[in-house]
């Protein structure tokens, strides 16, 4: 057999489907979970749907006895389908993390896959738990400060949307800033920064942490604005408390 017959059989046949087949599949498998993804959300804002009146009733309880009016026609029908597609966003979020963590951790090595799959988790508690804050802390919070301000001069009749969109604007600004922590584990583990570092930093974080109140709160009252503040300067100081501890572990 001829030296050129020998090379040909150990070289690779670049015009074949083999280097581009993987590609394809992998394509593929990302379009099938992200079909899989939608239909996942379409199904729990229609189911939502069906029980909006319960959850728009849960929303306004913080309001207390605040009357809401309907301003324009068919207003409140396009309350509840905003509000149906944020139930629904967020009761298909494990799902969604689940697709997420199915098409990505394959192809990780098995240190990534330690520092991966335990951070997507995390990120979804502390999602839901900035969800309940909002709720049950700042919403309560900043309704009162702004009834008691005006309520010499006004009566607070609110318009139902426009109420709705200040709580669930909060709510999802404060779920994703309740995401501090996970950003600061992922920092750490990835060797870019220390938690020495971070603490030493302490200052600017809570000036960013004043930015990100007055930025993220709608309402732009000071008792929400510090409620906020000191809750993402807490989460900061427990994601220097994890990245210490991940140090620890990796010496």
């Amino acid at each position: 057999m001829s030296n050129r017959s020998k090379s040909d059989k150990t070289k690779p046949d670049l015009s074949s489907n083999d280097v581009e087949m993987p590609f394809l599949e992998h394509l593929e498998e990302l379009r099938q979970r992200v079909l899989k993804a939608l239909i996942a959300i379409v199904l729990c804002a229609a189911g939502s749907l069906v029980f909006v009146r319960p959850i728009v009733r849960l929303l306004e309880a913080p309001a207390g006895s605040i009357r809401f009016l309907q301003l324009a026609p068919g207003e409140f029908l396009f309350v509840s389908i905003k509000v149906a597609g944020y139930t629904g966003l967020t009761a298909a979020l494990p799902y969604l993390l689940y697709q997420v963590l199915a098409f990505v951790l394959p192809g990780l090595t098995q240190r990534e896959k330690r520092l991966i799959a335990p951070s997507v988790a995390g990120s979804a508690i502390l999602f839901f738990i900035g969800l309940i804050f909002a709720w049950w802390v700042l919403v309560p919070a900043a309704l009162q400060f702004l009834v008691n301000y005006g309520a010499d001069v006004v009566e607070p009749i609110w318009s139902i949307e426009r109420y709705l969109d200040f709580v669930l604007l909060l709510m999802l600004a404060t779920g994703l800033a309740f995401q501090l922590p996970v950003l600061q584990v992922l920092l750490g583990a990835l060797g870019l920064i220390k938690s020495r570092q971070m603490l030493s930093a302490w200052r600017w974080v809570v000036m960013g942490a004043a930015l990100a109140g007055a930025v993220l709160t709608p309402s732009t009252d000071p008792i929400t604005m510090l409620l906020l503040t000191t809750a993402i300067s807490a989460l900061f100081l427990l994601g220097v408390g994890l990245v210490a501890l991940t140090d620890q572990f990796q010496q």
